[in-house]
């Protein structure tokens, strides 16, 4: 069924990314708790997680019709608690299994690769989600949501990032906990979001994938900031108690109102113009005049 959403500009947009128009789809719902989409191009589908249900699913626009529209069909059954998704320019699927305490791969074919597990021989905390770049650099949070404390190993919350090589390291040891993340247009910026202090962290990356240069991208977030993605021309849209909108330097842009509470979104349909949105019990979508960045 299709609803009319409400959004409220905070300041004038340009006519190229008007959202006063903008309409939500309800896609499917039913659900436990959504999080993870991660559009492929390949396929021309989306993937994305119900963490309770402990499962990971695929849905393909295409598939159906006006009479009977495409719905979302079980991809992985146990999927190891999997919460944030990304995926490659060649179809791999990359995974936050926050139960399993680990990040995997899954190529085409499904094979499974485990990619971190550990950091100097202490188990993960909870993976939480992720993002790949164009070269195959990997940048994942590993929060502890759900995990009680006298199960941790760890004794930092981290954001971490796994070369093309699978070399491991931390680029940063926030004070709160680290949550959605993604990367600017063209790779050189790595947003996360940090739930606690309410938030968006970021941080310059280089050819090699360094980081550095921790700052605040964005301040006084209502509600939690969770997932995070870009746009083409580099806004930010951030799920929280509603979704929020920013420009590249942090200024408030919209806000479009939700009664189901947004937990990440992701671009993807043809042109990458469809913002796909997941929440506590559903999947939605809004169709844009504007391109997604690709992450």
């Amino acid at each position: 069924m299709r609803a009319a959403v409400a959004l409220l500009a905070f300041s004038a947009l340009a006519a190229a990314q008007d959202f006063s128009h903008v309409q939500i789809e309800n896609v499917a719902g039913g659900f436990q708790f959504l999080e993870g989409p991660a559009w492929s191009v390949r396929e021309a589908a989306l993937y994305f997680s119900d963490i309770p249900k402990n499962h990971i699913y695929r849905f393909n626009p295409a598939a159906g019709d006006a009479k009977r529209p495409a719905l979302p069909a079980v991809f992985r059954a146990d999927s190891g608690g999997a919460n944030g998704n990304a995926i490659d320019a060649k179809g791999n699927l990359y995974t936050c299994e926050g139960r399993n305490r680990r990040v995997t791969r899954t190529d085409t074919k499904g094979k499974v690769e485990v990619l971190a597990e550990q950091w100097q021989g202490k188990k993960l905390n909870a993976p939480n989600d992720i993002v790949v770049r164009h070269d195959g650099h990997v940048y994942f949070t590993d929060p502890a949501f759900g995990r009680e404390a006298d199960t941790r190993e760890l004794d930092f919350y981290g954001v971490f990032h796994i070369t093309p090589k699978g070399e491991l390291s931390v680029v940063s040891k926030p004070t709160g906990r680290p949550n959605g993340l993604t990367l600017a247009p063209d790779g050189k910026t790595l947003y996360v979001a940090d739930s606690d202090n309410h938030r968006i962290l970021a941080y310059a990356l280089d050819h090699n994938g360094e980081a550095s240069g921790e700052r605040v991208a964005i301040t006084g977030i209502e509600g939690v900031p969770d997932g995070i993605r870009t746009d083409a021309n580099g806004n930010l849209y951030v799920a929280a108690r509603h979704l929020l909108i920013f420009d590249p330097a942090g200024k408030p842009l919209a806000r479009v109102q939700f009664t189901d509470k947004p937990s990440n979104c992701a671009f993807g349909g043809p042109g990458l113009e469809t913002l796909f949105i997941t929440s506590h019990g559903g999947l939605y979508r809004m169709q844009l005049n504007v391109k997604g960045s690709g992450y």
